[in-house]
């Protein structure tokens, strides 16, 4: 029962958190685009693109692999994390020596360039916070990084507000990053002084055996960073900062929802990789509720962007980023995706299958990248668009095609046709509604929706709550006698 409520609790701070979390974040894109025009948001944009490049660089699958290597019986929880915070403190301060010399490689004004070392400085803080996730992740008070990015997104907006306000320039707006890593690192670090005792730890043998297994997944944060962050590096070597800040202004929207299936799967994992070998059933049973829970949450956000997407950039980018609504339109597309694939990659992971997720992630990044040389020049962000959604469709597909046939697991929905027809009325709610103000139009299609959802029966709430009381949760930690 302690299980039960401690999951019930992290899922209801921390989805309470992260949606407040977005709501910040969008507001400080709100104020950086209005601060700095479509051309100054394509250089804030650019400096983006290179914190996710450092830190796929220097994740040599250390978090995710973290949180597995600690949830093993018996595992001396200190002991692996010292090593593993140690090995990844000196992976980020490599990057961040090494970042000055990486940008003189790249045609960058100098304020985009400074921003790009303030940005190195900011990774150190936020790779450390992210390596002692895992520890929060076996303890089931994810809840606590929840409110740490929460209070560290405040800081940044307040810190992105003054910066526009008092016109401090571009530098202030990045090193508004900084301080949100800062105040991330410090409040997790603190909390997790509660369940594990860090210090510094030079295990070179235990370095070797560790890294020797999560050098698959490493590699794969190098692809994934390669498909999903890569085509904003050359749209602006290829084009201009103009198209690089219409194109974020509508990814930025996107990628400040992808929390929720990074979140959801953060909560479930431990669950499947202890029952995926152990209790084939139970890993079913939990898996497809999950996907279900995906699906649920998939159809709404397509439909409604698909009729809502202008007043969406209007109250996040201004009228100077009219462009981007198309390009949201495609990228939800591709967001859709990313649930999916967020899905499935978790699946392999958790059934020790990191290297065939390597080779499927090389695949999609070499798909990628070609077809964002070729078409970007031609076709701009309207291609990059596009090809994101391409790419995250590869690998959910071959995802799949893996966990069936390795894993003798494909996901079952029940009920699916019902919720695509809740979706279609939604649509058709939407559509009659159309000129109608965007927040009324938005909140009169979501209760259509879950209207439609609840009169068709097309999900019980037993089926989602399960995951997550009393009952669901002794049934997956019960041993297999």
């Amino acid at each position: 029962m302690i299980v039960a409520r401690k999951i019930a609790y992290n899922v209801l701070v921390s989805s309470v958190s992260k949606v407040l979390s977005t709501v910040l974040a969008l507001a400080a894109v709100g104020f950086i685009t209005r601060g700095l025009g479509k051309d100054g948001f394509g250089d804030y944009a650019t400096v983006l693109a290179f914190l996710s490049l450092f830190s796929a660089i220097s994740d040599l699958g250390l978090n995710q692999l973290s949180t597995r290597e600690i949830s093993h019986e018996g595992a001396d929880e200190s002991e692996i994390m010292s090593n593993i915070f140690t090995l990844r403190l000196l992976s980020s301060l490599v990057v961040f020596l090494l970042s000055p010399i990486l940008i003189l490689f790249f045609p960058y004004s100098d304020a985009v360039k400074l921003g790009i070392i303030v940005i190195s400085g900011s990774f150190v803080f936020s790779s450390g916070y992210q390596v002692l996730n895992g520890v929060f992740q076996k303890h089931l008070v994810m809840d606590k990084v929840a409110i740490s990015e929460l209070v560290g997104k405040a800081v940044q907006l307040l810190v992105v507000i003054l910066a526009v306000r008092f016109s401090l320039g571009f530098g202030w707006i990045v090193a508004s990053l900084l301080f949100n890593g800062m105040v991330n690192f410090v409040l997790v670090y603190l909390w997790s002084r509660k369940y594990v005792k860090l210090s510094f730890r030079f295990d070179f043998a235990y370095w070797k055996k560790f890294l020797a297994t999560s050098y698959p997944v490493g590699i794969a944060a190098v692809v994934v960073f390669i498909y999903f962050k890569m085509d904003t590096i050359l749209l602006s070597m290829l084009k201009t900062n103009v198209e690089v800040g219409i194109y974020n202004a509508a990814y930025k929207i996107l990628e400040n929802i992808s929390f929720f299936p990074a979140m959801i799967m953060g909560l479930i994992f431990p669950i499947m990789a202890q029952n995926v070998f152990s209790n084939k059933e139970r890993f079913k049973d939990i898996s497809n509720k999950t996907f279900k829970v995906f699906v649920l949450a998939i159809i709404p956000l397509i439909i409604g962007t698909m009729f809502l997407s202008e007043g969406v950039i209007r109250l996040i980018g201004g009228v100077g980023f009219a462009e981007s609504a198309n390009v949201l339109r495609i990228l939800v597309l591709a967001l859709s995706m990313i649930f999916f694939s967020n899905f499935f990659n978790s699946v392999l992971i958790a059934g020790n299958m990191q290297k065939k997720l390597m080779y499927v992630l090389g695949a999609a990044a070499a798909l990628n990248v070609a077809s964002n040389l070729i078409f970007i020049p031609i076709y701009s962000y309207n291609a990059a668009a596009w090809i994101s959604f391409l790419t995250e469709a590869f690998v959910s597909l071959l995802g799949w095609y893996l966990a069936s046939k390795y894993l003798a697991y494909s996901p079952h929905v029940e009920r699916f046709p019902r919720i695509v027809l809740s979706g279609i009325i939604m649509g058709a709610a939407l559509f009659a509604l159309k000129g109608m103000n965007f927040f009324v139009a938005g909140f009169i299609g979501m209760a259509v929706y879950t209207g439609a959802i609840w009169i068709s029966k097309a999900v019980e709430t037993s089926e989602i709550t399960s995951i997550f009381t009393k009952k669901g949760i002794k049934e997956y930690e019960e041993p297999i006698m």
